[in-house]
């Protein structure tokens, strides 16, 4: 799947009633079956970014397009099909069910894209990022590091068109990041999936062939200034 931003502007309100900016992208694309770095530090908008475009967040103005579908115009609850449908996502908190073993996410994964349930697709991801151990095990009987590798196996069990990952090895013990990161490529080119990967390593970041800074194109302080 293709990505363009067009005009994107983001937010807050902070305690006094004044705003702060955090995003203002004039222009952003990632053409399908790209993979893309994103650097920047922490709190220069890289989540909130990854999260508007897999429309959990909805931005103050601009377009999101997404293969010619401008989600930014879509309801909630389109948006909440289009993305369990097309988008996979790997957060950075992780965001698994505690009450659900690792095989039950990532089945759980597979029931909300609206697709047939594959037990053995499902073990199978799991075994690939050397959790075959842990497949009947809570989050809470995991440390964080595997819980961020169920996170993946989740975020893949769909086939996503497009997949974000928001820092995705960093709560990976050293020993794993490479499998991690070879994991979510690997998966990517097979399926001609985009990705889009965000960071703070320089050692990751060294790995892909492009390479973008938040910074050079976001603009938050212009947001104000036009306001």
């Amino acid at each position: 799947m293709s990505l363009e931003l067009r005009n994107v502007t983001k937010s807050y309100r902070d305690p006094s009633g004044g705003r702060v900016p955090v995003l203002n992208v004039a222009e952003f694309k990632l053409v399908t079956g790209e993979q893309t770095v994103l650097l920047g530090s922490s709190g220069g908008g890289k989540t909130t970014l990854l999260n508007i475009i897999a429309g959990i967040t909805t931005a103050d103005s601009g377009d999101v397009i997404i293969s010619g579908t401008n989600i930014a115009r879509l309801s909630e609850a389109a948006r909440d099909r289009f993305r369990a449908e097309r988008i996979g996502y790997v957060f950075q908190t992780f965001n698994l069910l505690s009450a659900f073993t690792a095989l039950e996410n990532v089945l759980l994964g597979m029931s909300f894209g609206g697709r047939n349930v594959d037990r053995d697709r499902a073990i199978k991801l799991l075994e690939r990022v050397g959790l075959g151990h842990r497949l009947h095990h809570k989050p809470a009987q995991m440390s964080v590091g595997e819980q961020q590798r169920t996170s993946v196996a989740r975020a893949l069990a769909n086939t996503p068109r497009l997949l974000l990952a928001d820092e995705p090895t960093a709560n990976v013990d050293i020993a794993n990041q490479q499998l991690v990161l070879e994991m979510l490529r690997d998966s990517c080119r097979e399926n001609n999936v985009s990705l889009l990967l965000v960071t703070h390593s320089q050692e990751v970041a060294a790995q892909f062939d492009r390479v973008e800074k938040l910074a050079d194109f976001n603009r938050p302080a212009n947001v104000l200034q036009t306001a």
